[in-house]
């Protein structure tokens, strides 16, 4: 085959085409569900698990401090968990309660939570 500057060649026969997706096609609604969490919620496997009041972030501690979780029954804690942008695993919790006599619309409550940022969840 010649040269010739400009002319673009391809092989017989092979046509140029996109590469194709493989895997699970995921729609584009389905995509921004995921993306469109709620702030306050804590989430295992994809399912709001809890709800989060009064947190502090501090990147440089690695650490998220959160001063009430609640509606809580739900969360496994020895599991990692998904708080905003983050993936969290809970180390100490100050205190907790299944009866809250001022809130019992609140469910299992614990207090003075602190957490290791473990990274970013994956979108």
């Amino acid at each position: 085959m010649k040269f010739i500057p400009g002319v673009n060649r391809t092989m017989a026969g092979v046509e140029n085409r996109q590469p194709r997706q493989t895997g699970p096609q995921v729609s584009s609604a389905a995509r921004q569900a995921a993306a469109a969490r709620e702030p306050d919620a804590l989430y295992q496997r994809g399912r709001v698990v809890a709800r989060v009041g009064q947190a502090e972030i501090d990147l440089e501690a690695k650490e998220l401090r959160i001063g009430e979780i609640y509606k809580s029954e739900e969360l496994l804690i020895p599991e990692e968990c998904e708080f905003q942008q983050y993936r969290i695993l809970i180390q100490r919790i100050a205190f907790a309660t299944t009866i809250d006599k001022a809130a019992t619309h609140k469910g299992r409550v614990l207090r003075g939570v602190t957490a290791d940022i473990l990274g970013y969840r994956e979108h």
